[in-house]
């Protein structure tokens, strides 16, 4: 079957973007809606909580707590917007539940750039393998970093707490069914991460000093423009969905990709360390991570990579030996839980467990477990050095590989082999959505002391996380302010401020309104490159000639020879 008719094309691509505008138009006539189930607990709040509130907190503590009830307030409308229930089924018509937006938004733009690209995601995937061991790079190519560099660069932002906390509670929601539905989103969500990232090379700028502005602020902007240069309304669409973007990455990139990350990883780390918490030394764990973030950050996306590229093999490799450390000890359990994983897979607890866990709490707690059709990745993947765009798409469709099929089902194996997603005692942490926690006791009940290793591990991705999201934020604030070292270092500068804040903040609302906006980002994102899509499938088919053809293994061998 053949995916190439344009007239096809148009009418999915057309179907797409009404399903969005209908859907935000139909969560938007009543936003407030989702909360019309306890209106009294509402009042409740507003009444009784002030006036103790009032009594105990004065000054900064009290201005905090204002701005995070603002922000709560804020959140309610967005999320009702984001998580707008979209029903499949009649009996979903009927009671109005359904599939909330975003999640839709993005399994259905991922499935269709795996069917409009033919499964790209399959057919390259030793290809990509081969790019990241260096066959095909030359030195001589325009960017900043190397395939591997890029590539880690953007697996050190999605690789996260995420793959922890999102991971245990899909499972102890879900079931081990879910785990399945965690593998399919993974293997749809390569080729959503090839064609934003292969845009990204395409309209990528390289400045006279040799940095790159990529990513999809500048594919919004550019490519529409020129894809459609009759119409004036897609020139401006491109560019208010840029800006949009950008501003949304900035926020998230302070809240969600920054502060969230230093909050959760000090809860975590605090379980085996109580004294930051009881002596409140919160904000020394805040000033040693911002230490260790500005050094890094400061030397740009070159110096970002050069630490990546050593930090997440580390950081991976040490997760996933502890977790086939218990699978190996629980060696007789394997057939069993391959059994439940396959028996479970299509129930329906299973498949709202899936989707519910990695797809809707893991953008909560982690900013989407592989952030394949976020677009954030594709900023990281612009600066690699390399003359074919749809060579960095392939490298980039291996990130959500390792971070869903691989960090993922090791955090599934390993619920579902000790059996801590289904256990009593603890109930409270699944009901209280505490995954980190969650799977620090399911390891150590196998192995004792392990919290050490897990805190170890929470650590590094966390800090992994946060000093690729700088840069991503860095970007899109030279997007918005200009390109200038100047512009950039004053934006490194706050996102160090916000590392300190992250770790003595209590405002919740405020580092959730920071994964909202990560999520945020999928819209503009997901809509840009379903325009733009036939762009990438001319680059895509032009490339995979020649690469079918042999002409680049003996450019290769040229470059060796050199």
């Amino acid at each position: 079957m053949k995916f190439d008719r344009p007239s096809l094309s148009h009418a999915i691509r057309s179907g797409m973007a009404a399903l969005l505008i209908i859907s935000i138009l139909c969560s938007a006539v009543s936003p407030l809606q989702a909360f019309q189930d306890a209106p009294a607990p509402a009042a409740e709040t507003v009444v009784t909580e002030p006036a103790g509130k009032d009594e105990s907190k004065t000054g900064l503590a009290l201005a905090e707590q204002e701005v995070d009830e603002l922000f709560g307030t804020f959140n309610g409308y967005v999320a009702s917007v984001f998580f707008y229930p979209i029903p499949l089924t009649p009996q979903q018509f009927k009671t109005g539940d359904g599939v909330p937006l975003a999640v839709l938004w993005l399994v259905i733009g991922a499935t269709y750039f795996t069917f409009r690209m033919n499964f790209i995601n399959l057919r390259a995937f030793k290809h990509s393998i081969l790019l990241i061991m260096g066959k095909y790079d030359d030195p001589d190519d325009e960017g900043e970093v190397t395939h591997f560099q890029a590539l880690t660069a953007a697996l050190s932002a999605t690789v996260g707490l995420g793959n922890i906390a999102g991971v245990a509670i899909a499972i102890a929601t879900g079931g081990p069914g879910a785990m399945f539905w965690m593998m399919l989103a993974g293997l749809l969500g390569m080729t959503s991460k090839f064609a934003e990232c292969t845009l990204a090379q395409i309209y990528r700028r390289i400045n006279p000093d040799g940095r790159v502005m990529g990513g999809p602020m500048c594919y919004l902007s550019v490519g529409l423009q020129e894809q459609y240069p009759n119409n004036p309304f897609m020139k401006g669409l491109g560019k208010i969905l840029a800006v949009l973007f950008a501003i949304l990455c900035i926020g998230g990139s302070l809240a969600g990709g920054n502060s969230f990350q230093v909050k959760q990883s000090l809860g975590a780390v605090a379980e085996t360390i109580p004294m930051l918490k009881d002596n409140n030394l919160e904000w020394v764990y805040g000033v040693v991570m911002a230490f260790f973030v500005g050094i890094v950050i400061i030397g740009g996306i070159r110096s970002i990579a050069r630490t990546t590229e050593k930090i997440v093999p580390l950081m991976c490799g040490i997760y996933i030996l502890a977790c086939l450390a218990i699978i190996v000890i629980q060696v007789e359990q394997i057939p069993a839980c391959f059994m439940a994983i396959w028996n479970g897979a299509f129930s329906d607890n299973a498949m709202y467990g899936g989707f519910l866990g990695v797809l809707v709490i893991g953008f909560k707690r982690a900013a989407f477990s592989n952030e394949a059709g976020v677009g954030s990745a594709a900023i990281a993947h612009s600066a690699a050095k390399t003359k074919f765009p749809v060579r960095e798409g392939i490298v980039a469709s291996l990130g959500p590989f390792v971070d869903t099929i691989m960090i993922c089902t090791m955090t599934a194996l390993v619920m579902i082999i000790t059996g801590a997603y289904n256990d009593p005692q603890y109930a409270d942490l699944i009901k209280t959505d505490n995954g980190a926690a969650l799977t620090s006791a399911a390891m150590n009940s196998q192995i004792p002391y392990f919290n050490y290793v897990l805190s170890v591990s929470v650590i590094l991705f966390a800090y992994s996380t946060m000093i690729s999201w700088s840069y991503y934020g860095e970007r899109c604030w030279a997007f918005l302010f200009g390109d200038s070292p100047s512009i950039s270092l004053a934006y490194r500068i706050l996102f160090l401020v916000f590392v300190v804040l992250g770790s003595v903040v209590s405002a919740t609302n405020v580092l959730d309104f920071g994964d909202l906006m990560i999520l945020g980002m999928a819209f503009p994102n997901i809509l840009g490159v379903l325009l733009l899509s036939n762009r990438v499938k001319r680059e895509l088919d032009k490339y995979w000639s020649r690469y079918k053809s042999g002409e680049f293994d003996n450019t290769a061998s040229s470059t060796e020879e050199k």
